[in-house]
């Protein structure tokens, strides 16, 4: 198995709290596939406005809690000398989004990322977070980097 802590995430990814969504890789493959998982707490800020009685994390934070694991997956692909946080990730397209079950404080979530194809700077990956072995959010993504 192949590890990443968060102090090696952070080298990779240039997100920092509360942005940064992800809190380990358990596992991957250098450009087929990465499984991370993100600890869901209470403490989340975004608890505060959504929604105070009743706590979900926001659908479309799963959903970039899988274009940042899509981004170390691409990171750790690209070998050492083109990896690290002078690069930003970005969105080119998202399709197929799909919201199953709402995550809530104490859950933990596990993020698949499978690589589908790279054509020069841009991939093209499918990922699912799941809680419980039960499917939250799915998406496929189209991302590029730009360095800073």
């Amino acid at each position: 198995m192949t590890t990443l802590d968060i102090h090696q995430i952070r080298k990779v990814l240039p997100h920092r709290y509360p942005f940064l969504l992800l809190d380990r890789v358990e596992d991957y493959e250098e450009g087929k596939w990465i499984r991370a998982l993100k600890n869901v707490t209470a403490n989340e800020p975004c608890f505060q406005g959504h929604f105070p009685h009743h706590p979900v994390f926001p659908g479309v934070l799963t959903l970039e809690a899988i274009a940042q694991a899509a981004a170390v997956l691409t990171s750790v692909s690209m070998g050492a000398e083109e990896a690290g946080i002078d690069k930003v990730y970005l969105f080119a397209g998202i399709d197929k989004a799909r919201f199953k079950r709402p995550v809530e404080p104490g859950d933990q979530m596990i993020i698949n990322v499978q690589m589908v194809r790279r054509l020069r700077s841009i991939w093209r990956c499918a990922g699912q977070a799941t809680v419980d072995g039960k499917l939250c959010s799915s998406m496929e993504l189209m991302f590029t980097y730009q360095k800073i």
